[in-house]
């Protein structure tokens, strides 16, 4: 096993909160509901590969956390010893393991069951709170470490990109390996009997998945891809956004049995801001992704079903329930059901964009992408919150960023405490009435042509990452025959759908107020016409639909 120095187990860093130690009182309690086990030197407590089930805590001796073990690029991540826990996020999601647990000085582990966990955690709530935030920074610590899958193919594949992108927007830890620039990538693909055509390839301790669907990658982890009809539920909600979040939350613990669908990953557009700092609650900010973690477990923890990828591509009634088709032939059935869809990322009107994308061109600014642009000189499109969040975040990790603000007022649409940061910031440069006009580069971005829109005055800049934020459309192409929808797209709810009202069996009901024109379909967040596009509101949205959702269920 490889073995970083002579690391005793006091010198592995907490990093403020990843590696607790749990105090007597706590394993005590631990202990009531688990199980104490003697372990040997070089016994595997768990698996990279495989779900985890259990939580163990160290009573005595040490159990090291390795990546790739067994292999030559074995790597120790970690050593705990008497009083820390092993896992991370993914023992509380259902997710496999991404590292392996090999016990390195023999002694006692405490275990017990991941739903025993969760009983003990729901009464013992500073109990809860240690683990929740040791575990959602010991992810994100993975992350950064480039630890768990390995996405070998080309930087130029659409297939490639797609797999990345699957992988960022759901938190799995992995590395990118890229055919032309990594020289051993040729050996490996050798090695393994893999053909260049044959790639993109997904390597994850002793599985290879050749070109994976998002669904066949889904399934590998241990995410709840759906794979056939459902029974029929009370609650659908499509789309799994702060608004489907909210839904699922609020749905579940008032005892409607909620299944979650969404295309990609929960979180939405949200999931994608590396910090929102005027969320109610969390003075200090908290990431979209952190807010997607916590709001998944949450609605699990009270019984709430969620399926990615899940991409709805039509929605009709049948013997008096919706039934909501998904790509790839499954289906999802309720009693309501709950439009939360979001909007997609609007794209610059430039040549040459989708040749970029993936490679130069993103449309969210988290830990990867910083990783990707690191030492790099970037460029930001865009006004509001998203770009001025983005801004700042890139700033500590690219060689310099530039904030292109198509307006002649940065306040005009993003929020003031924003403003106020990126004015004080010495790695931000603001460039207002500017667009981008050109692309240029061979097969990655070299730079970029902007120009001044009042004065046409333009210029050529270095970037070696474009960041475009420039709002977004609703994600209603597969309600246009179902639904009535607006003049830009978004679903009509309460008085301003009532003039669309229909129905199967009757057209005798008034749609209340984020109720749709059909009886029993509602919409929440940025999806629904005439909603505030903000997180907070989204959440309330999407709480206030299920209180609407029992009216509905009581009345028939």
């Amino acid at each position: 096993m490889t073995d970083p120095g002579h690391m005793k187990d006091e010198e592995t860093p907490d990093n403020v909160g990843a590696y607790p130690r749990l105090s007597e009182h706590q394993i005590t309690a631990l202990g009531a509901v688990g199980d104490a086990r003697p372990t040997i030197q070089g016994d595997v407590l768990f698996h990279e590969g495989e779900r985890a089930s259990e939580f163990i805590a160290i009573l005595t001796g040490t159990v090291a956390v390795v990546e790739a073990y067994g292999f030559p690029d074995e790597r120790v991540i970690a050593i705990h010893g008497p009083g820390r826990f092993l896992g991370e996020i993914g023992l509380l999601t259902g997710q496999a393991a991404f590292v392996t647990a090999v016990v390195r000085e023999p002694g006692e582990v405490l275990a017990l069951l991941a739903d025993k966990l969760r009983q003990l955690v729901a009464q013992d709530t500073a109990l809860g709170d240690l683990i929740l935030r040791a575990y959602l920074l010991r992810r994100s610590i993975l992350i950064g470490l480039g630890t768990g899958l390995k996405i070998m193919g080309s930087r130029y594949s659409p297939e490639a990109r797609r797999l990345r992108d699957f992988a960022a927007r759901n938190r799995l830890p992995h590395r990118w390996i890229d055919l032309e620039k990594d020289p051993q990538a040729e050996a490996v693909l050798r090695e393994l009997g893999v053909g260049p055509e044959d790639t993109p390839v997904v390597m994850w301790g002793k599985q290879l998945l050749r070109n994976p669907s998002n669904a066949e990658l889904a399934r590998a982890i241990g995410l709840a891809a759906p794979t056939a009809e459902e029974a029929i539920c009370d609650l659908v909600v499509v789309g799994a956004g702060p608004a489907g979040l909210g839904a699922a939350v609020y749905g579940a613990s008032e005892g409607l049995e909620t299944v979650v669908v969404d295309a990609v990953a929960p979180g939405g557009q949200a999931e994608t801001s590396p910090r929102i700092e005027n969320y109610l609650g969390f003075p200090a900010g908290i990431s979209g992704a952190e807010l997607a973690d916590r709001a998944v477990i949450q609605a699990q923890k009270f019984g709430a079903r969620i399926m990615v990828p899940g991409r709805a591509i039509a929605l009709h009634e049948r013997d008096g329930y919706y039934v909501v088709e998904l790509e790839g032939g499954a289906s999802v059935c309720g009693r309501t059901v709950l439009i939360g869809t979001g909007a997609q990322y609007r794209k610059l009107d430039v040549p040459r964009l989708e040749q970029f994308e993936g490679t130069s061109v993103y449309y969210a600014a988290t830990q990867i992408e910083a990783m990707l642009c690191r030492d790099d000189p970037v460029v930001i499109v865009g006004g509001g919150n998203s770009a001025g969040q983005a801004s700042l975040f890139l700033a500590q990790h690219a060689a310099h960023v530039r904030l292109l603000v198509p307006g002649d007022d940065l306040g005009r649409d993003m929020s003031r405490y924003l403003v106020d940061q990126i004015e004080r910031s010495k790695g931000v440069e603001v460039h207002l009435n500017t667009e981008v006009r050109e692309l240029l580069g061979d097969r990655i971005l070299e730079g970029l042509v902007i120009e001044n829109n009042r004065t046409g005055a333009s210029r050529t800049v270095d970037a070696k990452a474009l960041f475009v934020f420039i709002g977004a459309a609703p994600g209603t192409a597969w309600l246009a025959n179902d639904l009535a929808l607006d003049e830009h797209g978004f679903v009509r709810t309460g008085s301003d759908a009532e003039p669309y009202v229909s129905s199967l069996h009757d057209t005798d009901w008034t749609p209340m107020v984020l109720e749709s024109n059909r009886r029993g379909v509602f919409a929440a967040g940025d999806v629904r016409s005439g909603s505030i596009k903000r997180v907070a509101s989204a959440v309330g949205e999407g709480a206030m639909a299920v209180r609407l959702v029992h009216v509905r269920i009581q009345q028939v």
